[in-house]
């Protein structure tokens, strides 16, 4: 057995038990508990201070594990299963009765994706039951991309498998009724609906359940204030770090994202008196991290 097959082993082992792991996939950095475990995964709103009324995302396997857990799965769905996942894309569907309502805030619908990285894949393989996961942070903190990020004593183990390729959280996008996104991610919202068809974009969150995670209007904070420039905007006094697209951060969204939570954590241990990002373009590509920095901005 090589050290890696090992310490999912023993990850699998803590989850089946009811602990909580720290697990890698190709967005950021999950804490996970078993999904159909409702003390278990009470235990994740515990350690994050995270409210009930946000949701978690389960993580499974495939796509057969993931209709086993719908009580119904629209073809949209299996369309767009099909073409992305494993990957950043979850499915909010009708749920089956077995998956606690904890975890779905009392919604009758759950979140699902099939990571894109193959440890998280071999965890829940090796566990033998789905996974919910939130992002393994304190709640409204800054998302982890790599196991130095995850605060400690957070979780009962960390599954170190390197740097999150990704960066951001995944695309949310509901297929209960009509297809709603309820999150940008880094897949457009166009190119979606080359696939199924016009998609609708949810608007503000209610002050009940939230439909999906990642929808308070403060989230993603570095501890450091942050600081969205527009055109002509300078940065306010004092000791900070400001840095713009092309000049500091990536020009290309995809590789911005990548990089994006990785710098924030790394300028956040400098104790700077802010920190300025130039803000994005309002375009397809640059939703997801538009909307991560205005959340962090709050």
């Amino acid at each position: 057995m090589s050290p890696g097959e090992g310490n999912i082993a023993h990850a699998a082992r803590l989850i089946r038990a009811g602990k909580l792991v720290a697990f890698p996939t190709e967005t950021v950095y999950g804490l996970g508990a078993n999904a159909l475990d409702e003390a278990a995964v009470a235990r994740i709103f515990a350690a994050k201070g995270r409210p009930r009324t946000s949701p978690l995302i389960v993580h499974v396997d495939s796509v057969e594990m993931a209709r086993g857990l719908a009580a119904r799965w629209p073809d949209a769905a299996e369309t767009l299963a099909r073409r992305y996942w494993p990957g950043p894309l979850t499915l909010v569907v009708p749920k089956r009765a077995e998956i606690p309502d904890v975890v779905t805030a009392g919604l009758p619908t759950v979140g699902l994706r099939v990571p894109a990285h193959p440890l998280a894949l071999e965890l829940i393989r090796a566990a033998g039951v789905p996974i919910a996961a939130p992002s393994a942070n304190r709640f409204t903190e800054l998302s982890p991309t790599t196991a130095e990020h995850v605060p400690e004593s957070l979780a009962d183990y960390v599954l170190d498998g390197g740097p999150a390729l990704v960066g951001i959280e995944s695309t949310v996008l509901s297929l209960v009724d009509r297809p709603v996104l309820l999150r940008p991610g880094v897949i457009p919202l166009p190119e979606i609906e080359e696939l199924i068809g016009p998609v609708e974009v949810f608007g503000a969150s209610s002050a009940g359940p939230h439909a999906s995670p990642g929808m308070h209007p403060r989230h993603y904070r570095p501890a450091t204030p942050l600081y969205l420039l527009g055109d002509g905007d300078e940065p306010p006094a004092g000791n900070g770090v400001c840095l713009r697209i092309g000049r500091g951060m990536p020009a290309d969204p995809r590789e911005y994202a990548a990089m994006l939570y990785e710098t924030l954590h790394r300028l956040d241990a400098q104790r700077l008196d802010w920190i300025a990002l130039e803000r994005p373009p309002e375009t397809a590509e640059w939703a997801g991290v538009l909307d991560r920095l205005r959340r962090a901005a709050g």
